[in-house]
C-alpha cells in the first residue's frame, strides 16, 4: 500500500511538471482531492467506445488520445487529437446521452478519471471553472464550424489549413514555431480527405510563410 501511495504521489509531481507549458482544464489536485484515479493506457488501447455510457470525466496526463468515429469499412475519422492537459469526452457528461465517438491511445499516455458526479460537484460550486468548458465548448465548436464551411467548399488545401490554424492557435502559445505531430495520414483522417491529397495539398502550402516542411515534419509558426 505504501508503495502505491508513493508511485502515485510520483506521478502526480511528474504530470504536474508536463503540462506546465499547457494549462489543465482542471487542476490534478483537485481532481485528485476528489477522487480522480490515474490510469495507464497502451498504444491503441480503447479507452471507452461510440455509444456506450459514460461514467466518468476524463483529462489526458501524458502521452495522446484520439476521439474517432469508425466506419462500417474499419475506416477512422478523427474527431480530435487530445494532448497533456486537455479533457475528452465530455459530452455524456452534459447530456446524459452515450458517447458520439470513441477513443483510443494514441501513443502509450496517462489519463486521470473522475466520476461523473464527482466532476459535475465541481462545476456547481465553481462558476469560474463552468465558464472555461464554455468557453472550450465554444472554441471546439467554432473549429467544427470552420470545417464544415471547407467541407462544402471542396478545397482541400483550404480544409487542411483550417485544421493547421486551429492546431496553431492551440499549440503555439508564447512559441515562435512547433511542429505538427501528426502523420499524414492522421491529417487525412481528420479532414475527410485521401491521404494523397493531403501529401499534393501540404506540398502547396509549404510556400506559405507560416509552414515549412523540414526534413519531412511540418512546422507552423
Amino acid at each position: 500500500m505504501l508503495d502505491d501511495l508513493n508511485s502515485a504521489k510520483i506521478i502526480t509531481m511528474e504530470a504536474s511538471n508536463r503540462v506546465l507549458e499547457r494549462k489543465a482544464a482542471i487542476e490534478l489536485e483537485v481532481l485528485l482531492a476528489n477522487g480522480a484515479s490515474f490510469k495507464k493506457v497502451k498504444k491503441d488501447e480503447l479507452i471507452f467506445e461510440e455509444g456506450t455510457h459514460c461514467l466518468y470525466y476524463f483529462q489526458l496526463v501524458e502521452g495522446r488520445v484520439r476521439w474517432v468515429n469508425i466506419n462500417e469499412q474499419g475506416k477512422e475519422f478523427i474527431q480530435n487529437i487530445i494532448e497533456p492537459g486537455e479533457c475528452f469526452g465530455e459530452l455524456p457528461l452534459f447530456d446524459n446521452e452515450p458517447y458520439a465517438a470513441s477513443c483510443f491511445a494514441d501513443k502509450d499516455s496517462i489519463i486521470l478519471r473522475l466520476p461523473k458526479e464527482s466532476f459535475l460537484s465541481i462545476l456547481k460550486e465553481n462558476s469560474e471553472l463552468h465558464f472555461k468548458f464554455t468557453k472550450m465548448f465554444a472554441e471546439r465548436m467554432r473549429y467544427k464550424f470552420l470545417i464544415l464551411k471547407t467541407i462544402a467548399s471542396e478545397n482541400p488545401t483550404a480544409r487542411i489549413s483550417v485544421l493547421l490554424n486551429h492546431l496553431k492557435k492551440r499549440n503555439c502559445k508564447g512559441r515562435d514555431k512547433t511542429e505538427i505531430q501528426l502523420t499524414r495520414q492522421q491529417i487525412a483522417n481528420m479532414t475527410g480527405l485521401r491521404v494523397e491529397t493531403v501529401i499534393r495539398a501540404i506540398k502547396k502550402l509549404d510556400n506559405n510563410e507560416n509552414l515549412s516542411i523540414e526534413n519531412g515534419k511540418i512546422f507552423i509558426s
